[in-house]
């Protein structure tokens, strides 16, 4: 708990002294906000400094701040002048009511996606854990972006067939779109994960004897799932918290008012009061989910992990299928190789206005954008900053993830904070401080990505030692670095290697999203997710310049997952 504490007041603490850490002077800012037609004058700045604190200094500011916390007060905005409890209050009902229909949604495609794996793992037929069966489609549903989606479903649902309002938040029927926006990836994500850890559990003796015993395949499933829930349900947490404070884009294209949305533009403002409160709240939520996934995980296993009695998880190897899906990946990867080499033999930056939205021709094979560049040319060369960054990110926050993981008792609350900040508030943060570019997007994302792989790894190195097997290597007289290395790693790392490169799309997403904000590689720099949101207005004219970035992650997800379950995988029975 007190670890918790600690590294909550740090993130606020920073967020507190964001005014004096950043390189923009906030009183312009709320002088434009509030009014934009006086000049910026030095009577009038000061004025702004005096009516908001910020010529008091940090230390009294956040004092200030945190005294009028303890009495349940947040504060009055900067710029609206209005307190900022009713408002924040409001946007954080609007998002636990957004993130509730979206993790619904979520779960019921988990579900689908690793119900064959359950139907063949339950009856015990051999092919319910020989090749992944919801990786590829997983890894698709997984890389698309969410703003995208949610373009596509207001164009098609709300436009052009009028099933569903467009805009606006009160009602059931404008919350169905932005919940299968978010709930979609999210559900892919977890159903990926939950296909990837269920043959270990159905490969162990246990269900064999279930099965001889006559026990119903149902029965048997649930045991499974309860056998393998444990060390996803933190990821289950994170997604939970990652629904409420980073669903940014689906609720500015619907008009949401959520919290994420409202801490974004008081991030863009400067409007401190406000940001605090939002920050606050999310860490309050982190935490909260946090505690309530601890809960159910020690309910779930009980007094196993203290008794020691709990067996590894066997990982079964790839047998037949290994030798397709390296085919496929070797198909893909070289199309995908193919497609971005043609792009970097073109100008990316060459301008036709004679040829603006121009479609797929032998002179551009993937049409124009909306200024008539060649929307191949900016794919092939927005390659190296979109997956290969994303690449370069992923490994990072592997490494990290893993080393901080392994710590397991010491550093729950640093995972739990860093998962309720939003990547898009940490690129604000990061940005401010080191000023925008493409490092310090890259930094801002790997500031919040490790910690999903960290609780990964911390649940699965949890159940790893309190195997029974360890005690018989101890006895043996092996020492500390030699269980870690042969008998507790070999069965953490591979799982959550795949969990690392299955975020890689999600890792091009963030940095493309921050890239939109003018927080990474300015304009006019090729980015798959700046060619995504520039041409997004066009999508119903010029789709082609839609569907090139959009394919592009897509392959990019499912050849990671491809990749991935070429691995070998750690062991079979001990």
């Amino acid at each position: 708990m007190f670890g918790r504490a600690v590294s909550a007041a740090g993130v606020l603490l920073v967020v507190g002294l964001l005014p004096w850490l950043t390189r923009t002077d906030p009183a312009r800012t709320i002088l434009h906000a509030r009014y934009a037609d006086r000049a910026p004058t030095a009577s009038a700045l000061a004025d702004i400094r005096a009516e908001t604190g910020l010529d008091e200094g940090p230390v009294r500011l956040l004092g200030r701040w945190a005294g009028d916390l303890a009495r349940g007060d947040l504060g009055t905005s900067w710029v609206s002048g209005q307190p900022v409890r009713p408002d924040v209050l409001s946007a954080l009902g609007t998002s636990l009511s957004l993130m509730g229909a979206s993790l619904a949604v979520a779960v019921l495609l988990a579900a689908a996606l690793s119900l064959r794996t359950l139907r063949a793992g339950a009856r015990q037929r051999g092919a319910a854990y020989e090749r992944p069966r919801a990786g590829a489609v997983a890894a698709a549903l997984a890389a698309l972006p969410e703003f995208l989606l949610a373009a596509v479903f207001a164009t098609v649902f709300a436009v052009q067939l009028g099933w569903f309002p467009a805009l606006g938040w009160g009602s059931a029927q404008q919350l169905v779109l932005p919940a299968l926006a978010m709930g979609i990836p999210a559900g892919a994500l977890l159903g990926r994960l939950l296909d990837d850890a269920l043959p270990g559990a159905f490969a162990e003796r246990w269900v064999a004897t279930c099965v001889a015993s006559g026990l119903r395949p149902a029965r048997i499933a649930g045991y499974a799932l309860r056998r393998v829930l444990p060390p996803l349900l933190e990821q289950f947490g994170f997604v939970v918290v990652g629904l409420t404070g980073g669903a940014v884009a689906v609720e500015t294209l619907f008009a949401v008012p959520g919290l994420g949305g409202t801490a974004l533009s008081a991030a863009l403002a400067q409007d401190l009061p406000v940001l605090q409160a939002c920050v606050l709240l999310l860490l309050v939520l982190g935490l909260a989910v946090g505690a309530a996934v601890r809960a159910a995980r020690r309910a779930l296993l009980g007094p196993a992990l203290d008794a020691g009695a709990l067996p590894a998880l066997v990982r079964p190897r790839p047998a037949r299928p290994a030798r397709a899906i390296g085919w496929t990946a070797a198909v893909l990867g070289t199309a995908l190789a193919a497609v971005v080499v043609a792009g970097l033999l073109r100008d990316p930056l060459a301008v036709d206005a004679a040829a603006r939205l121009a479609g797929p021709s032998g002179a551009h094979p993937l049409g124009t954008d909306a200024l008539g560049r060649d929307v191949l040319a900016r794919l092939g060369h927005g390659a190296a900053r979109t997956a290969l960054a994303a690449v370069g990110v992923a490994a990072v926050t592997l490494a990290a993830g893993v080393a901080v993981g392994v710590l397991t008792r010491w550093t729950e609350g640093l995972r739990e904070v860093a998962n309720a900040l939003p990547p898009v508030i940490a690129g604000l943060i990061v940005a401010g401080i080191a000023g925008p570019g493409q490092l310090g997007a890259a930094a801002a994302v790997a500031v919040v990505a490790w910690a999903p792989l960290a609780a990964h790894t911390a649940g699965l190195y949890e159940e790893e030692r309190a195997a029974a097997h360890l005690e018989g290597a101890v006895a043996l007289g092996a020492g500390r670095w030699h269980l870690l290395r042969h008998h507790v790693l070999p069965g953490v790392l591979p799982p959550v290697v795949r969990h690392a490169v299955l975020r890689i799309p999600a890792l091009a997403l963030a940095l493309a999203s921050l890239g939109f904000l003018g927080l990474g590689a300015g304009p006019p720099a090729p980015e798959w997710g700046r060619m995504l949101s520039e041409n997004m207005p066009y999508a119903e004219r010029a789709p082609w310049a839609v569907l090139a970035p959009a394919a592009a992650l897509a392959c990019v997800g499912v050849l990671a997952v491809l990749l991935a379950a070429l691995r070998p995988r750690a062991r079979t029975a001990r």
